[in-house]
């Protein structure tokens, strides 16, 4: 018999990993990559960036207002600031036609079951702007006994426009929010609209006239008073 020591056999090589299904991920692209192949006239996108590309440029307002905040919103759609260069001149006579309500101005406790009778005749996805003081929380009017404190208390608002009354500029700088919004939303979890969540009413109660106040006086699922915690 030898001294020598026998040989050690060779390692198995590594068994290859099979390969995710569907194919291997590609790598993500950057935000700068995508601007330099579009400058190029090669457009990457998906099926949401695209859908809510779409939606945000063709937003089209109900032809509806209530006091003199209705008066700037007029002159946003003139010839000085123009608001069809953001998709929005189409102003529709029908609820049924439209995308967004404007607020603007005074809502009247005699208004108020008009105003959420014609938001709910609005078909999804649709958006709520509140147009100055007065729509978002009574304004100058607060304390009067027949004007209602907000417009979000009977129907969700997606964006405030401060203001008594706020300026075309501001009713643009608006809608370019509700652009923004409108483009971060995605076609399913809690980022998505409305209209794709089941568990979000599209429609909701009317207010009645009672014998002091309107009854309901607020929709409890939309609005809430804010709470005080006070400390001995």
């Amino acid at each position: 018999m030898s001294d020598a020591a026998a040989p050690i056999p060779p390692e198995p090589a590594p068994r290859a990993q099979p390969a995710p299904a569907g194919g291997p991920h590609p790598p993500a692209i950057s935000s700068a990559e995508r601007d330099e192949l579009r400058r190029q006239g090669i457009l990457l996108t998906s099926l949401e960036e695209l859908y809510n590309w779409g939606r945000s440029n063709s937003v089209w307002p109900l032809q509806f207002g209530l006091a003199c905040c209705a008066i700037e919103m007029i002159a946003a759609s003139m010839a000085r600031f123009d608001i069809a260069r953001f998709g929005s001149e189409v102003f529709r006579p029908s609820p049924r036609q439209a995308d967004l309500l404007i607020v603007s101005g005074t809502v009247t406790k005699k208004m108020a079951p008009q105003v959420v009778r014609l938001w709910n005749q609005m078909p999804e996805p649709k958006y709520c702007i509140a147009m100055g003081a007065c729509a978002i929380s009574g304004g100058p009017f607060k304390q009067g006994y027949n004007v209602l404190k907000g417009i979000d208390r009977f129907i969700p608002v997606d964006i405030y426009i401060p203001g008594c009354p706020p300026r075309p500029e501001a009713l643009l700088h608006g809608l370019i929010a509700l652009q923004k919004k409108i483009r971060g939303q995605t076609l399913s979890g809690p980022a998505a609209p409305r209209h794709l969540r089941a568990e979000t009413a599209c429609t909701y109660p009317v207010p009645a006239f009672g014998e002091h106040d309107l009854l309901p006086p607020k929709n409890p699922a939309v609005w809430q008073p804010p709470s005080l915690e006070r400390t001995d």
